[in-house]
């Protein structure tokens, strides 16, 4: 058998969900059978966690001690400048790990972007911040589960915003990027949809230009490359090709909501977050801190699980490439 890939998993908000979901993951034969997890996080969190939910602990060489939070002033669902610095650290460590390669690939439990800023964190989330730290500019996000994967060529902003961000050249690098991650994950050439931006991709103009002008172009020089890729499709029609015709691996989405909307309704509890195009591997849960129902033994690891999946699988394609 191969040697399982180490795979690094970082607690997120010490005050979210992130210490009770990774315990129940970690604990899973699922994941003990495919992969060696380490948690990048709390050691004194974790354990008052487990004792409080009664959850098998964690043993001391799972966890690689960042930080050491006094847990008699944490308090589930509220997080403070302590935690904050805490969970940002989280990051900061495991993708040093991933960058020297002492790990295959690093999975992200929730952090809170306004818990963030009070350690003066300064990015929109996770993804701008792991591609600041490891110096990549063209990057992007996919969310997916088994039934349906989407790739965004803008992400946070504001929906005003949008249409000025939708370019050729942007929405070809998105394209490309999706085609190039795909590959190296195992896709020998992955069908690739890109969806419009407005309704019913832009009716030859009647609703909007930005087909006509930027997704169109993109598209067409996409395919001057050897990419499978086709549209602008109707955004109303193109999930339902995606998912339940199967014609396609990926859809390519203009905005946030366009893509997360259809991805939600299927994977809203086992859906993963992935940013492509960096040098290392890295996937995510697909939810926030749940703040509600922190520390209450009713939160559910499924999204975890399937991110820690997803990223073994990652690792074990990347080998493959490699020979």
């Amino acid at each position: 058998m191969e040697k399982k890939p180490v795979i690094a998993v970082t607690m997120g908000d010490p005050a979210g969900v992130g210490p009770e979901i990774i315990l129940k993951a970690l604990n899973s034969r699922r994941i003990r059978r495919i992969c060696s997890p380490v948690v990048v996080g709390d050691s004194g969190v974790l354990r008052l966690v487990a004792t409080k939910l009664g959850l098998k602990p964690l043993k001391e060489s799972e966890v690689i001690g960042v930080s050491s939070i006094d847990v008699k002033r944490l308090r589930p669902g509220r997080p403070t400048k302590e935690s904050s610095r805490a969970m940002i650290s989280y990051i900061e460590r495991s993708v040093r790990m991933a960058m020297d390669n002492d790990v295959a690939a690093m999975v992200t439990a929730p952090i809170s972007k306004e818990a963030a800023r009070l350690a003066g964190f300064g990015f929109p989330g996770h993804t701008e911040f792991i591609a600041h730290l490891t110096g990549t500019k063209d990057f992007r996000m996919m969310l997916g589960g088994e039934g349906l994967k989407v790739v965004l060529v803008t992400i946070h902003v504001a929906l005003k915003e949008v249409p000025r961000l939708v370019t050729s050249a942007s929405v070809f690098k998105t394209i490309k990027i999706t085609d190039g991650a795909f590959k190296e994950y195992g896709f020998k050439r992955p069908r690739i949809a890109v969806a419009g931006l407005n309704p019913h991709a832009g009716e030859a103009g009647m609703f909007g230009d930005e087909e006509k002008k930027a997704i169109a172009p993109a598209v067409k020089r996409a395919r001057a490359l050897g990419i499978d890729a086709v549209g602008p499709m109707p955004p109303d029609t193109v999930f339902y090709r995606a998912v339940r015709k199967k014609e396609f691996d990926c859809v390519v989405c203009m905005y946030h909501d366009q893509g997360l909307g259809p991805l939600k309704l299927l994977h809203f509890e086992d859906g993963v977050n992935a940013t492509l195009g960096l040098p290392i591997i890295r996937t995510s849960v697909d939810h926030g801190t749940a703040y509600d129902i922190a520390w209450k033994g009713v939160a559910n690891p499924d999204s975890l699980i399937a991110a820690i999946e997803m990223a073994v699988d990652m690792a074990m394609a990347g080998r493959k490439q490699r020979g």
